[in-house]
């Protein structure tokens, strides 16, 4: 299966953090950098393409977020914060945006870190500087099923109302029973180091799962679903369309 690599960006604006910047790229030579004009000559020798900008750097915003999927920052979290918020549409559309803290400890993905990507690319540079990943999305602090996005690497699509997926998530990350019926598709969906969580319920077909003994239902199937099911499961139902 062919995968796009993400579009990377390192951001600093100050001399400590383009010092940062310099030593994160190292181990991302993948990543451009941008950077202030008085601190271009510090990237000398790195093989990263570095842009250097001129005049306030809230000006530079919307061109980061149309040309890059990660945004990672080497500025404090309130500033980013405050020069982002202008330009935020929604989780399906904004980029990943990371902010690394000045010790280069800790690794946050501020936003779009579930649907976005930040939350991987996080811990990935967490790997790469020693770093730890502040990860706050419930999915990934509870080593559970990601809902809106399983088995987006190995192209599935999620069909449902976005409801069902809000609804669905929620009995998934508060442990709720969950039936987890895989009747076409890869079987290396669960790629964490952890074990599959006990409150999710695998079958191999719909007709082995006694709805009313499960909160939600993650149905991995090429069959037409039809709207009888829907109305029956209510809100309870998320179908993944795995590639044929």
């Amino acid at each position: 299966m062919t995968t796009v690599e993400p579009r990377i960006v390192l951001i600093a604006i100050t001399k400590h953090g383009a010092g940062q910047v310099k030593t994160l790229a190292k181990t991302l030579p993948e990543a451009d950098i941008v950077v202030s004009e008085k601190f271009a000559p510090l990237m000398t020798g790195l093989s990263n393409t570095v842009r250097a900008y001129s005049g306030p750097f809230r000006n530079e915003i919307a061109t980061l977020f149309s040309n890059y999927d990660q945004l990672v920052f080497l500025v404090s979290l309130g500033a980013v914060v405050r020069l982002i918020a202008p330009h935020l549409k929604s989780k399906d559309e904004d980029p990943g945006i990371i902010v690394v803290d000045d010790a280069g400890q800790f690794v946050i993905p501020v936003l779009s870190g579930h649907v976005g990507g930040a939350n991987a690319y996080a811990e990935k540079i967490a790997k790469l500087s020693n770093g730890t990943a502040v990860l706050t999305t419930a999915s990934d602090v509870g080593k559970t099923i990601p809902v809106d996005i399983l088995g987006r690497e190995l192209g599935w699509k999620v069909e449902a109302p976005k409801i069902n997926i809000t609804r669905v998530s929620a009995h998934v990350v508060n442990e709720e029973p969950i039936a987890f019926v895989q009747e076409a598709g890869e079987k290396n969906w669960w790629t964490r180091p952890t074990p599959l969580p006990k409150n999710i319920h695998l079958f191999d077909c719909f007709e082995d799962v006694a709805l009313n003994h499960f909160k939600a239902l993650l149905w991995v199937t090429h069959k037409e679903i039809p709207n009888s099911t829907w109305e029956k499961l209510e809100e309870r139902l998320v179908v993944y369309r795995p590639k044929k």
